[in-house]
């Protein structure tokens, strides 16, 4: 089994504080994780992990209106990307 496109959006109105303090999509993430690690502890063939997304993109629904990714795009300054504390928080627990 793979878990792919698995995350949390945003509306990207909200501010840039708010948006790289991503506690929501640590808890989304950890507590997804604690589940699969269950499940395959109990005997399931997982395979792969996928977040979605590593950086706020462009979806199709939405547009730039959500912002899914690890990394803050700032789509009005050259694409500058910022890392969410979501993206320091993965680094660290996949170094463990």
């Amino acid at each position: 089994m793979y878990i792919t496109e698995n995350g949390v959006n945003q509306l990207s109105s909200i501010s840039l504080r708010e948006a790289l303090n991503d506690e929501i999509r640590i808890s989304y993430h950890r507590n997804h994780l604690i589940q699969l690690s269950r499940a395959i502890r109990d005997g399931a063939d997982v395979r792969g992990y996928f977040v979605w997304t590593f950086l706020d993109d462009f979806e199709w629904n939405n547009g730039f209106t959500r912002r899914m990714g690890l990394y803050y795009v700032d789509f009005n300054n050259n694409l500058a990307r910022r890392p969410k504390k979501s993206a320091i928080w993965f680094n660290m627990f996949l170094k463990v």
